[in-house]
């Protein structure tokens, strides 16, 4: 679980922590993060078998972090409603959240979800749509979670795959924050050596 900077409220928290309320009422943030590493990672690796890729739009994409954390969150797929930042990165601004990510999943589908696309092509638009995402980051909790497990379920509809298991997760993040500063060369990169 990342720790985000909050615009002046504690929205979603027991009080006077930073600890988002759940349904198992953990107030600990370290026992809730093993708890939900280990809730999701389960629910995540049988989405990625599971999950069926048609009618995809924002609202599918809502509902897959609704599969993943509505056993922890009563707010699961919903947009946040408060502006989050993370190391001095501010996300989209929660009133846009549902405009942009109409439109970015709309581009998408005209796109043809990237299928019969090739080469740099395609993983310049892998890079993009990645990026467009994460910079959206429409949840309180869980959007990188729920950011690769979409676009693993979007290569493979592509016939590839995307390995995330052989990428270190390091070097994604630092290629993630790059992305958002304007240089997608390492986000392109590492997507050129994860897709199969």
């Amino acid at each position: 679980m990342t720790v985000y900077d909050v615009s002046g409220t504690q929205e979603d928290c027991y009080p006077g922590t930073t600890v988002l309320i759940n349904r198992l009422d953990i107030h600990e943030q370290e026992k809730l993060s093993l708890v939900e590493q280990k809730l999701v990672t389960g629910l995540a690796a049988q989405l990625q078998e599971e999950a069926v890729f048609e009618h995809v739009d924002f609202a599918y994409y809502k509902e897959l972090h609704r599969s993943l954390f509505c056993d922890l969150y009563d707010w699961a797929g919903t947009v946040r409603r408060i502006t989050i930042s993370k190391k001095g990165f501010v996300f989209c601004r929660a009133e846009e959240i549902e405009r942009i990510g109409v439109l970015r999943f709309t581009r998408l589908q005209q796109q043809d979800y990237l299928t019969g696309m090739s080469g740099d092509a395609f993983t310049d638009e892998l890079a993009e749509l990645y990026d467009d995402l994460n910079q959206l980051h429409p949840f309180r909790e869980g959007n990188g979670r729920t950011l690769r497990l979409f676009m693993t379920l979007l290569v493979r509809n592509t016939g590839r795959e995307l390995r995330f298991d052989h990428c270190d997760p390091d070097l994604l993040m630092i290629a993630t924050i790059q992305a958002a500063q304007g240089s997608r060369d390492l986000l392109r990169q590492v997507f050129s050596e994860i897709v199969e």
